[in-house]
């Protein structure tokens, strides 16, 4: 590892060196130099961490530089056979304002109406919008009144109607902007009283009204092909949880567990079923399922690049190399190597591990040391065990048509979290984050199907599904009783 052009690693190695040679110093003085260049190792380990080499976000980079974009020979503006949005004009203005001519700016003569040139300016106007139900009475000769039915979704004098909840979850579980906020938007810019209980009442009816999507959406993942999985830490009232993501391409699921290993899993009841490929960054509690696995090697090229690095590690920078030159064989063969071609790509690839097991050779065990446990190992140690052990988890995406080269899906996934955490700091309870995982795997699983967040909130206070989830390919129903 190298800091401000100091080759720290060798300095250390030669220090290290030079202590044990050492017959001069007294054990416990030598163990005091041990500690101190143990300690320099770590702080200097984590000083040159950052998002190429570790799982860092760049946010965090020191001194980060965005990089620049490549010079294009393409001119401003949009290109050939680009699909324009230019601003047009429409049939059915909201409203028309009749300009007139001054005909005493005009010269003396005769003139008649030929037309009228038109212009048009779209602006927004957010206003309360209140409709008011009058039932007609009727009364008969004896006195007996009949009234007329209100609307069912009319039960009270004054109530809040379908789009005053569309908006209030969809701006409070989607742009995740908290209570107090929402309530202060529609207080100010639409005259609409909402109390913070409301919007939690509304929140918690989307959630409840959601219950029959989460079981449909459970099922449709445990017969999936391929899912990705993944979790992050979350605050609930100042604990630590977990929130848990199973997602592909058409659906996700999020849901928090107190834990992280396969006690959640297990709650989530997806992966116990599953039996397709599973994505996922080798959380050693995966393995305890019988599915297929896939291994991220978006985190083994993070992890081959601090090896280079911090161990100097040659066949590290070798072998992620290849991984992103497979990569790339992959996306130019649209998806899929043969199998003569991967056959080639897999020689090489054991021939680096082989080189690696002679530049970082398992560690030995000392003379006289009992044998019981495993020998620690470095991290460039583990990382090319890890490679060995799991080719096949590794290399999986250049022999399946349907297996990717990251978990980029699953992290992708569970991202907005990370911003809710930053906005609000913390979910107050565990049922705000029930809440929120369930909606947004709703609005999450609809987006991916063409579906807007907006769409598919009117509708699920509305009483309806989408149309997705109500038949297979074939058109037939795939839940009646979520049809119903």
């Amino acid at each position: 590892m190298k800091m401000e052009q100091i080759d720290v690693g060798a300095t250390i190695e030669e220090a290290t060196s030079l202590l044990e040679n050492e017959s001069d110093i007294s054990p416990a003085l030598k163990n005091v130099f041990k500690l101190l260049i143990m300690l320099v190792k770590i702080l200097i380990d984590r000083n040159t961490l950052n998002s190429r080499n570790s799982s860092k976000p760049p946010s965090s980079d020191p001194n980060r530089k965005k990089k620049k974009k490549a010079n294009s020979k393409r001119k401003p503006g949009g290109q050939k056979g680009h699909t324009g949005k230019t601003l047009c004009q429409v049939d059915d203005p909201d409203e028309v304002e009749e300009l007139k001519i001054d005909r005493r700016t005009l010269p003396k003569g005769q003139y008649k109406d030929v037309g009228y040139e038109a212009r048009q300016v779209f602006d927004v106007i957010v206003s309360r919008h209140v409709t008011e139900y009058r039932a007609q009475i009727l009364e008969d000769q004896g006195g007996n009144q009949f009234v007329a039915p209100f609307p069912k979704e009319v039960i009270r004098p004054a109530q809040y109607g379908i789009h005053t909840k569309v908006n209030a979850v969809y701006m409070s579980q989607y742009q995740l902007i908290p209570y107090e906020r929402i309530k202060d938007h529609f207080e100010s810019q639409m005259d609409i009283p909402l109390s913070v209980g409301s919007i939690y009442n509304f929140n918690k009816s989307a959630y409840e009204r959601l219950e029959g999507f989460e079981q449909w959406l459970i099922q449709e993942l445990i017969e999936s092909e391929v899912n990705h999985a993944d979790e992050t830490g979350i605050n609930i009232d100042g604990t630590r949880h977990w929130l848990h993501c199973v997602s592909n391409s058409k659906l996700t699921y999020l849901y928090s567990h107190k834990l992280r290993g396969t006690a959640a899993m297990e709650s989530g009841g997806i992966i116990p079923l599953f039996k397709g490929i599973l994505c996922h960054d080798h959380w050693k509690p995966y393995y305890s399922y019988s599915c297929t696995h896939s291994l991220c090697n978006a985190h083994h090229l993070r992890e081959l690049e601090r090896a280079s690095e911090q161990d100097n590690q040659k066949w590290a920078k070798k072998m992620q190399h290849l991984l992103l030159k497979i990569n790339a064989a992959v996306d130019q063969a649209g998806g899929k190597l043969s199998p003569e071609e991967s056959k080639k790509f897999r020689k090489r690839y054991r021939k680096i591990i082989k080189e690696g097991e002679q530049e970082c050779p398992a560690p030995v065990r000392p003379e006289g040391l009992k044998k019981r446990g495993r020998l620690k190992r470095s991290k460039a140690r583990n990382l090319l065990e890890r490679l060995k052990d799991f080719e096949a988890d590794v290399l999986r995406f250049m022999d399946s048509g349907v297996v990717p080269f990251t978990n980029n899906q699953g992290e992708n996934d569970l991202r907005m979290t990370k911003v809710h955490q930053k906005i609000s700091g913390c979910f107050r309870s565990p049922e705000g984050s029930n809440f929120f995982c369930r909606i947004r795997s709703y609005i999450s699983t609809c987006r991916k199907q063409g579906v807007s967040a907006n769409e598919a909130l009117i509708l699920l206070f509305l009483g309806k599904y989408p149309d997705f989830m109500m038949a297979d390919a074939n058109g037939s129903i795939n839940h009646p009783d979520l049809a119903e």
